[in-house]
């Protein structure tokens, strides 16, 4: 019996149709897409992101499920950045100091003591100087989102001795991550910087590889790092905030309204993370006294004054541009 073309036309479509629905019906993830960092699952990041995740996946109706590894599961920095460009992961979250490896302009939100408090970091971020970074992101393939998550101010944790002063510094074994910005800044101070990947800090401290590590009370309380230190400065020497960065190859293969979706809810949760921070940061000494972690107060004016008569400041305007330098100074105020 011959098939005329109307039903021929009429059976393909059905076939399709029925081809399509279970994914539909079942709430099948069309895109598994991962994002990696190297918080702990109960950092208020990977909190608010696993949040989003869920939220994502109900608003797309289960077609996008972004899979959380945390605790650098996928690798160190370095590894996990490899990876983002080369779509082996979707989604990554660091600071800007790690990823000036590939963005140089990334490093800038680092630049030390040039933040006095919040509102002048989100005037920067959220404004002329982050959109540069943005912009500069792109250049390398990568998608940066509009909003920074916060990972605080940093302080230093000492195991060996109290720091109050820039001489106290003198010689101190520091860790910092693999970034010239944190090496050149702790020098000029007068510092011995150690590169050391965050996973193995905690045992670096122990074993005296490091006499101590700068990061923000969140980092240190939940990595345990105040288990191995015994003195903390409220030194604020730099701001620290994670990018959020998206393969570009994964994230453009995702239909336009669902880019959007993504966009919307991530930056809106970075929002809420940022206050989770703060106010997170706010309770933290005091959990941390009573750990027994001594904390002392510091006058940030001195150690500023000692990145100036370095020539810190000037050398850092020099290599990122006077033009984001500019942003930078039109909203911490004149630096160098």
């Amino acid at each position: 019996m011959s098939l005329n073309r109307r039903q021929m036309i009429k059976m393909s479509l059905a076939a399709a149709g029925g081809l399509a629905m279970p994914a539909l019906a079942f709430g099948q993830s069309r895109f598994r897409l991962k994002f990696a960092n190297i918080m702990p699952a109960d950092h208020p990041l990977n909190v608010r992101m696993q949040e989003a995740s869920a939220q994502i996946k109900q608003m797309t109706d289960g077609q996008v499920d972004i899979q959380i590894f945390p605790t650098s599961q996928l690798g160190t920095d370095t590894d996990m950045l490899a990876q983002l460009r080369s779509g082996g992961i979707d989604f990554f979250a660091q600071t800007g100091l790690i990823l000036s490896s590939l963005v140089p302009v990334a490093a800038i939100n680092g630049i030390g003591f040039a933040f006095p408090d919040y509102p002048t970091v989100w005037k920067a971020m959220d404004g002329a100087l982050g959109k540069h970074v943005i912009d500069a992101f792109a250049k390398a393939n990568l998608v940066a989102f509009d909003k920074m998550w916060d990972n605080g101010f940093r302080q230093t944790l000492s195991a060996a001795k109290p720091i109050r002063t820039p001489e106290d510094f003198s010689g101190f074994k520091i860790r910092v991550p693999p970034s010239p910005l944190w090496t050149a800044m702790f020098k000029s101070i007068g510092a011995a910087p150690v590169s050391v990947p965050w996973g193995e800090t905690y045992s670096a401290l122990q074993t005296r590889v490091a006499d101590g590590l700068e990061n923000p009370l969140a980092g240190i309380y939940f990595a345990k790092m105040h288990e191995v230190g015994k003195y903390l400065s409220n030194t604020n020497h730099m701001w620290d905030g994670f990018w959020f960065l998206a393969n570009r190859r994964s994230f453009e293969a995702l239909p336009a309204a669902t880019r959007d979706i993504v966009v919307k809810v991530v930056n809106e949760s970075a929002l809420k993370q940022r206050a989770d921070v703060e106010k997170l940061n706010g309770e933290l000494q005091a959990q941390l006294a009573q750990a027994g972690l001594t904390f002392i107060d510091v006058q940030p004016e001195a150690f500023r004054q000692k990145l100036q008569q370095s020539g810190f400041y000037a050398e850092w305007q020099r290599r990122l541009g006077d033009g984001p330098w500019g942003l930078l100074e039109a909203a911490t105020g004149k630096l160098a």
